[in-house]
């Protein structure tokens, strides 16, 4: 049976839905997918690599200011190591 293909937003990489982080805004912060809302996908490259695309894009998406986002993708670091 096939694995769901899904999309990095940041570098529109296609992925083995495992692959990728499943992230949404609440209250226009970026948090882990609760299971309830829309919601969009991030490879673990491009969290890693934190470039100004990264920002960009994830600013973009939270409508918000950039200093939030660092925060969290020092957060998704420490988690993806552990998991």
């Amino acid at each position: 049976m096939s694995q769901p293909i899904r999309m990095c937003i940041v570098c529109r990489q296609r992925a083995l839905q495992s692959e990728l982080q499943r992230l949404q805004i609440i209250d226009g912060k970026l948090v882990e997918f609760t299971k309830v809302g829309r919601s969009f996908y991030v490879c673990h490259a491009c969290v890693k690599l934190g470039d100004k695309k990264f920002l960009k894009v994830m600013n973009h998406k939270c409508k918000t200011h950039h200093k939030s986002i660092v925060e969290f993708g020092e957060i998704f670091k420490e988690i993806g190591s552990n998991g």
